[in-house]
């Protein structure tokens, strides 16, 4: 029996891991790099070690480093989570190695079903249907055309031995296959630490439905239902639910019989899932195998009542399944979304910053697997999602409607992230009948915007908030002022512009206030503070009692309104003169990163729209592009140098159009 688990992980999947842990009785061991020092996974633990710096490379991705770490705590076993090296051959090795237990399956399955050709190589054998496409050894650019040519426009280009959407590209035409090509071998690189690529056939409408499979060292094997992943983003998934809309009791049989012949062709054990193309008329192909827990595990298990993590130990232990394919049932719904931290409205781009704020929701059917608390720090070495808000119903209908409550009633301030836009595709008509696509999000999201707070109603709380936590007089029965007529004033920027709130106290009675704002020049409200208590305030204006969460860092004010949050910038009467903005031909980096190719020089000529770097944040690639026309005059930072957010990457020497050629 396993009593002592080390996790190779972080945030929540870690977190997640432990929980099922104190309830068996096992012992837990956390890992953690510089930037997870003070994560919650490392609190949660019974014990931590320190496994190196920040970037993966050096900790999360160390195996000596982390077979160190469980002879150092004294583990019998390890659990990989999901990512990092959750599907790395060489690690489950490396654990058998050092005797111990490896809670996942065969270093050997993980290395055949880990590399997509060969995996499909191997489920043809039995018959399981796969996509048209191209996996062979000649991997040189002029072949990868000829077999594009040959499957026919539009393409995917996919990372060989890749997963989670890294080292993926669409390609529409046969003149963006190059670069897509470079991108793919660098990200796929950087992820798996091998560039071997194949192409698909793109099924631009299809679903993207995966099954669930469950072995055992007895020869065991079987499904748990499936799950309907097609809400995605840049071919990561967004929001997951258990059972598919699109899938009946044949279907499920179909598809559950489908992905058991496949997991059986490596005589699998442990959690794994077969993920499948599912298209309009009905016939599904065989996309590949995960050897790993996957994220959204949480459906599954809402709808069978089963603890997968716990399967997985008990499998680990030598133990048969507990349930044959005959006992296994569904009942109900469940829907999940994925928090991250980026911004949906600047092309989904990670952000970072401080977790000034983390209240996850409550309810009824509601469940939150989350990796951070307030106080936390979101950097740029790892995945940006954050959490995972999952909620269950007797029917759909009642599970998205929980879910959408759910995440309106999430609290996350300082820096931007996803929910709003979590909220707004569930709301969509097409979403709530079930009709989705793996093409979806970028069909009819592409121009996403996010809501608009209440801000008149932020500027007030705010306003209020200031004057309540300025020192009053200790005899004062109301608010004592040597010139009680005379509105006290404070200015806070917003969107750009900077707003004018001036607050008058009424005389006499506590916490009752006039405020007029500039943007509204018309009207003065009537404001009672009805209750203030930490971070939430109650503000009942003009007769209508609303509920507010507002916090502040360094004179920064994030507000959450029943609309969405509203962000101000408190500013003071007579500011400090800030120095010049740099000229419009300055490139900045759009978040924290590290530079992966420069692919310009100086002196270079460039038009509007040319690649001129790529930076890697969050285990994404980003592409910086040239504005409009002009020469490259300085390149401040080279391959392998890590950036702040806003640095300034290339200096541009606009062209005047009689210079140009």
């Amino acid at each position: 029996m396993i009593h002592s688990l080390l996790i190779a992980n972080r945030g929540e999947i870690a977190c997640r891991i432990i929980r099922t842990c104190r309830r068996l009785g096992i012992r837990t061991v956390a890992v953690y790099a510089d930037a997870d020092v003070n994560a919650l996974h490392v609190k949660m633990a019974d014990t931590a070690v320190h496994i190196g710096p920040s970037p993966a490379p050096d900790s999360y991705l160390n195996i000596p480093a982390i077979i160190a770490a469980t002879q150092r705590a004294g583990a019998d076993a390890v659990h990989p989570g999901f990512g990092f090296l959750a599907e790395n051959a060489d690690f489950a090795r490396a654990c058998t190695a050092a005797s111990l237990i490896f809670v996942g399956p065969s270093p050997e399955a993980i290395a055949l079903m880990g590399n997509k050709r060969a995996a499909k190589e191997r489920v043809t054998t039995v018959g399981v249907p796969i996509i048209p496409g191209y996996g062979g050894v000649d991997q040189s650019d002029e072949r990868f055309l000829a077999e594009a040519t040959r499957i026919g426009f539009p393409v995917l280009v996919k990372a060989a031995a890749g997963g989670g959407g890294k080292g993926m590209r669409l390609v529409a035409e046969a003149a963006a296959l190059p670069e897509a090509l470079a991108a793919a071998r660098r990200e796929a690189q950087q992820a798996f630490g091998s560039d071997e690529l194949i192409l698909e056939k793109a099924l631009i409408h299809a679903r993207h439905v995966e099954i669930q499979v469950f072995g055992d060292r007895h020869g065991n094997l079987i499904h748990l239902g499936e799950r309907e992943c097609s809400l995605q983003r840049r071919h990561q998934k967004v929001i997951e639910e258990a059972p598919s809309p699109a899938v009946n009791k044949e279907l499920r049989q179909r598809m559950g019989a489908t992905a058991v012949r496949a997991a059986q062709t490596v005589h699998y054990h442990n959690a794994g899932t077969v993920e499948f193309l599912l298209d309009e008329t009905g016939d599904f192909y065989f996309l590949e195998m995960n050897t790993r827990l996957q994220v959204e595990h949480p459906v599954t298990e809402l709808v069978t009542g089963l603890d997968l993590v716990e399967w997985q130990i008990r499998v680990a232990e030598g133990e048969a399944l507990p349930l044959t394919q005959a006992q296994i049932t569904w009942r109900g719904h469940a829907i999940e979304a994925r928090l991250y931290a980026e911004n949906p409205a600047n092309d989904f781009l990670p952000v970072t910053g401080d977790v000034l704020l983390w209240r996850p929701p409550d309810g009824d059917g509601v469940r939150v697997d989350g990796g951070i608390q307030t106080g936390n720090a979101v950097s740029i070495h790892y995945d940006p999602m954050l959490a995972k808000i999952v909620a269950y119903g007797d029917d759909r209908a009642t599970a998205v409607r929980r879910l959408t409550r759910a995440l309106e009633t999430t609290t996350l301030l300082g820096f931007a992230h996803n929910i709003p836009f979590l909220a707004d595709v569930l709301h969509h008509p097409e979403v709530m009948d079930g009709r989705m696509h793996i093409r979806f999000l970028a069909e009819h999201f592409a121009n996403w915007q996010p809501p608009v707070g209440d801000v008149a109603l932020a500027l007030m709380a705010v306003t209020v908030a200031q004057f309540e936590h300025e020192p009053q007089p200790a005899t004062s029965q109301g608010y004592w002022r040597n010139n009680p007529q005379q509105p006290q004033i404070y200015h806070y920027e917003w969107d750009g512009e900077v707003v004018e709130a001036r607050l008058t106290p009424v005389p006499r009675v506590r916490r009752h206030f006039h405020v007029a704002l500039s943007t509204q020049p018309d009207h003065m409200a009537d404001v009672l503070l009805t209750d203030m208590a930490g971070h939430q305030l109650i503000l009942t204006v003009d007769g209508w009692r609303q509920r507010l969460t507002a916090v502040n860092k360094q004179n920064i004010w994030w507000v959450q309104t029943e609309k969405g949050v509203v962000r101000l910038t408190a500013v003071p009467l007579l500011p400090e003169p800030q120095p010049a903005a740099d000229a419009g031909g300055s490139l900045r980096a759009p978040m924290p990163g590290s530079v992966l190719a420069v692919l310009v020089v100086v002196g270079q000529e460039v038009k509007g729209g040319d690649a001129l770097l790529k930076l890697e944040a969050m285990k994404m690639e980003h592409t910086i592009r040239a504005a409009g026309d002009g020469i490259v005059e300085e390149i401040y930072y080279q391959p392998g140098d890590t950036v702040e957010a806003d640095a300034q990457l290339i200096k541009i020497k606009t062209l005047r159009v009689s210079e140009n050629p």
